[in-house]
């Protein structure tokens, strides 16, 4: 996966070079293009913003220089463009599977009041938002969506299963996880985890995402289709 980012501030994206994204990027499982968006300024000043129209606070990041990015990105490498803001989709699991299946990625990161609408407008494929709140800048924002996508591409994880048993992923939120030692400050491991019945144990993963997700996020159950089993189970 090839992704482009446009973007003020490209040294926010060292954070990228770590962990397991870092190595996907060292095998060349993902690219990433950093686009600086002050080279393509309308002045020597690197001027790339400018008050709004009709007045108001913050400043509006011009069409000129978002423009002039893109058109250096080449048209086969360019593929699905994203702006980030808060105005868009709000970023899911599913649509950063659906997102993780495409060879070319732009990512417009933000900055001040927004971008021009005209980019928008001419430019733009896709609004995303990853949540209901509002960052200093889309590098964050930016950072959170490839992580996302970057888990479903294969190579990626070591072990794939994990990224299926990830919350989200069945529509539920994953149960509690547990490892050594046995007993911390007088409290257990449950005993079914230490039973060796694998079956036993899968079954007791799947209530305890169950009820997790009933206790903590009951609106995620209105989404999935439950078994006649997992009904019987939140009625108990």
């Amino acid at each position: 996966m090839n992704i482009n980012i446009i973007t003020l501030f490209p040294e926010i994206f060292v954070a990228l070079n770590s962990g397991l994204l870092g190595q996907a990027i060292e095998r060349k499982d993902i690219t990433i293009n950093l686009l600086n968006l002050r080279d393509c300024s309308m002045n020597k000043h690197g001027q790339v913003d400018d008050k709004p129209y009709g007045g108001g606070e913050g400043m509006v990041l011009m069409a000129e220089p978002l423009e002039q990015s893109i058109k250096n990105i080449s048209e086969t490498k360019r593929g699905h463009v994203i702006n980030l803001s808060p105005q868009g989709e709000k970023l899911s699991q599913s649509k950063a599977q659906e997102l993780s299946k495409l060879d070319n990625l732009t990512i417009i990161a933000g900055r001040y009041e927004g971008i021009d609408e005209r980019i928008i407008n001419q430019y733009v494929d896709e609004e995303i938002s990853i949540g209901d709140f509002v960052l200093s800048g889309g590098e964050f924002a930016a950072l959170a969506l490839i992580d996302a996508c970057a888990r479903f591409i294969p190579g990626v994880i070591g072990n794939q299963k994990s990224v299926d048993l990830d919350s989200f992923s069945s529509g539920l939120l994953k149960g509690p996880v547990f490892t050594r030692p046995e007993k911390f400050n007088n409290e257990s491991v449950p005993d079914v985890l230490l039973s060796g019945n694998h079956a036993r144990i899968q079954e007791w993963r799947e209530d305890q995402s169950l009820l997790r997700t009933m206790e903590r996020r009951p609106e995620l159950l209105n989404e999935i289709k439950l078994t006649k089993k997992q009904i019987k189970l939140l009625e108990d």
